[in-house]
């Protein structure tokens, strides 16, 4: 709203100054371009020029916002140049009328030629050329005027258009991910309580914490990242429950120091992927997570050994669903402020994920 009313104050002060340039140049530097300095011009003449100012201000405003409008911008090019050369004609006999009806010509020829007679049909053919290129030049400056506001009109339209389908976009793919995490994260709880009561019931209080996290939130645009960082924390607190001594972890994650916010739950999916393709009952594996924070540019990196999954499994029917929501999350929250990269490296059995993301 602010923006719409700067924008609005700027509109009508440029319209302003625009009109006071017009006054000056009819009413003092078409005079003083006559080197009349020393003469006193008729009351005649600053009555035609007052009323050239008038038509031309309504001229102006009625081509833009009524003529144009309803007619160019409808399609009916033809019948608006027929309008505006009609204009044209119906202008220049306003004036040679008003001209008439203040004895214009009269007045301006006793200031000329005080000892020549007034001869009433002859017109100076300059002074109407003048004239209709002012006609022109108001028509050509308003017809510009209605085309950029009706573009910005429309830009405007798209710009809300495309946030709100990007709003409606982001709301899907965060209702696609929670339920992702929280249906893993219970399988997870599951399979421990056939092996440790007390941890299961552990891990019950962190998945409540979690799911408070979850639910408050994520349905924010942003969180602290401080936040989002402890949300992490408790989420590898958990799957470490699970985990056998064949597991190694090397964890790493920055305390944020400054009021940082983050888009909430962005980093999940990535964690998910490690624990759900890189540990294996039988062989040894390697989990590697860190976070690094500098400034307002938060590093984030994962390795993990790749091991097949059971087709039938439902990990495997999910087809990465959190990974792929990331990574087109990442594309609408952050144009061109971050830089995602992953893949598998074979040589070493690895599956990597370096994100590189700009909080500013």
């Amino acid at each position: 709203m602010p923006a719409i009313n700067s924008r609005k104050n700027l509109s009508i002060l440029i319209h302003v100054l625009g009109w006071i340039m017009l006054c000056i140049v009819l009413l003092l530097l078409s005079p003083l371009s006559w080197r009349m300095g020393e003469i006193e011009l008729p009351i005649a003449f600053w009555w035609k020029q007052v009323f050239l100012v008038f038509v031309l201000v309504a001229i102006f405003y009625t081509n833009a916002q009524s003529i144009v409008p309803k007619i160019l911008l409808q399609g009916k090019n033809y019948l608006y140049l027929l309008l505006v050369l009609a204009g044209a004609v119906l202008f220049y006999f306003a004036v040679v009328y008003f001209e008439q009806l203040i004895q214009y010509p009269r007045a301006m020829h006793e200031l000329f030629n005080p000892d020549k007679p007034f001869v009433p049909h002859k017109r100076w053919l300059p002074g109407d050329v003048f004239q209709l290129l002012l006609y022109m030049v108001s028509i050509g400056l308003s017809t510009s005027l209605a085309l950029v506001q009706k573009w910005q009109n429309d830009e405007a339209n798209r710009q809300e258009l495309e946030k709100q389908r990007i709003n409606t976009e982001l709301s899907y793919l965060k209702a696609q991910i929670n339920p992702h995490f929280f249906f893993n994260t219970l399988n997870n709880i599951y399979s421990l309580t056939n092996l440790d009561i007390k941890k299961a019931q552990e891990a019950l209080l962190k998945l409540s914490r979690m799911m408070r996290y979850v639910l408050y939130e994520n349905q924010k645009e942003t969180t602290l990242l401080s936040k989002e960082v402890d949300f992490i924390r408790d989420y590898i607190e958990l799957m470490k429950m699970r985990l056998t001594e064949k597991v190694k972890l090397n964890i790493q994650l920055d305390e944020p120091k400054n009021n940082q916010s983050i888009a909430p739950m962005l980093i999940l999916p990535f964690l998910e992927n490690c624990f759900k393709h890189g540990i294996s009952s039988q062989k040894e594996s390697e989990i590697f997570i860190k976070l690094e924070i500098m400034g307002d540019t938060v590093f984030f990196e994962t390795k993990n050994s790749i091991f097949p999954i059971n087709p039938d499994s439902p990990e495997a029917k999910e087809s990465g669903i959190g990974l792929a929501n990331t990574q087109r999350r990442l594309s609408l929250l952050y144009p061109d402020k971050h830089k995602l990269k992953f893949g598998n490296d074979e040589s070493q059995n690895q599956y990597h994920v370096h994100l590189t993301l700009s909080l500013s």
